[in-house]
């Protein structure tokens, strides 16, 4: 493990970001939502998105919407009540639905199996991730419909691992734009790289491609979290298990500043590091683990430093995607390969408790309100 966390931040941070730390609720502000909506794979038995309706002991599913396939991914837009979604095939497109579930357009992605997607912040650029093109596509959005403004733009990762079966070339598995939607990030698993594209924003796309950070050889990064009130950023490696904590720096550079295992002392099996994300506060974060069945749960410190604090059951068997439900108490894993979500309490402190049950979810993949 290596650790240096006083070269994360300088004092004039450290001070702001605990301040902002120490006024933060420990529990979202929003209300708690009353519907999500769980993606599924179609090829594992999943039946489509399929609607789950909040109740006082837990989630209950509605009537499947079938035509929403494949659905491993998305984004909503607050302003406009838009959903954006990938649909992971081979001929990979975008799907945008309104409120009601209408469909308003769909487009392709010009790629292999998008897995991912973001929005920037003013709304005016959505991005893809092509994971078998290796590539990322994006759009300029009209800014009165939130729709798409002609093709894609697509840029090709170059690259490829020591893994070979799993990077004999490029696999563009998450991306996600800078807080000021300067620079849209993309990270690569068969390339173990993270990119920085620079983006033209009066022209609504991207000026020019470098590496913003080149991680281990073969350790097969998967997503990007970034933390909510400092420059730091967490890289989850799918292949080498581990997250690396990164310091932001201008331009979109990441500098690494630790890594650490997602797995317990002393296991040996198969396992692969999938989702990760971060609480409303910014104090505790969260990696689920495949194979090993677990999420691991992490204190972050004032200057973004990671401690671990414990490994929980994930209540089912392949956890590819978790979401925090905090104004509920809980954390919801989509377990893909037992298909089942389940239900894991979270303390006021941000810990795990054991799964309280299991909703039966075929190909269950993803969960989105």
């Amino acid at each position: 493990m290596i650790d240096d966390p006083s070269a994360l931040w300088s004092r004039r941070g450290v001070i702001g970001a605990a301040a902002a730390a120490a006024v933060l609720p420990t529990r979202a502000l929003a209300a708690a939502p009353e519907t999500l909506f769980a993606g599924t794979y179609t090829a594992e038995g999943g039946a489509g998105l399929v609607p789950l309706s909040a109740t006082s002991s837990g989630w209950t599913p509605g009537v499947a919407r079938a035509a929403i396939r494949n659905a491993s991914f998305g984004v909503r837009s607050r302003a406009r009540t838009l959903r954006y979604l990938v649909d992971e095939q081979t001929a990979g497109s975008l799907r945008i639905y309104d409120a009601a579930w209408r469909q308003r357009a769909s487009v392709s992605t010009l790629g292999a199996d998008p897995c991912h997607v973001a929005l920037s912040p003013d709304g005016g650029m959505l991005a893809a991730a092509n994971y078998s093109s290796g590539s990322v596509a994006t759009w300029r959005l009209d800014r009165a419909t939130g729709l798409p403004r002609g093709e894609a733009m697509v840029v090709r990762h170059e690259g490829h691992g020591p893994n070979t079966a799993r990077q004999a070339g490029p696999h563009a598995h998450w991306v996600g734009f800078t807080a000021d939607g300067a620079v849209l990030h993309s990270v690569d698993l068969g390339a173990d790289r993270v990119f920085a594209h620079r983006i033209d924003r009066a022209g609504g796309r991207i000026a020019d491609t470098a590496i913003a950070y080149q991680a281990a050889p073969g350790s097969g990064p998967r997503h990007l979290a970034r933390h909510p009130h400092m420059p730091v950023a967490y890289l989850v490696a799918e292949l080498a298990n581990t997250v690396t904590v990164l310091r932001s720096l201008p331009g979109g550079r990441l500098v690494e500043r630790a890594v650490h295992p997602t797995l317990p002392p002393g296991f040996r099996g198969e396992s692969f590091a999938a989702h990760i994300a971060i609480d409303a506060s910014g104090r505790r974060l969260y990696v689920s683990n495949r194979g090993h069945d677990s999420v691991a749960v992490f204190a972050i410190d004032p200057v973004g430093a990671l401690t671990p604090l414990q490994h929980v059951s994930s209540g089912g068997h392949w956890p590819r995607f978790f979401r925090l439900v905090e104004t509920r108490g809980e954390m919801l894993v989509a377990n893909e390969r037992s298909g089942a979500i389940a239900r894991l309490p979270l303390r006021p402190d941000g810990t795990l408790g054991t799964a309280a049950g299991a909703l039966r979810l075929p190909g269950v993949v993803f969960l989105i309100d």
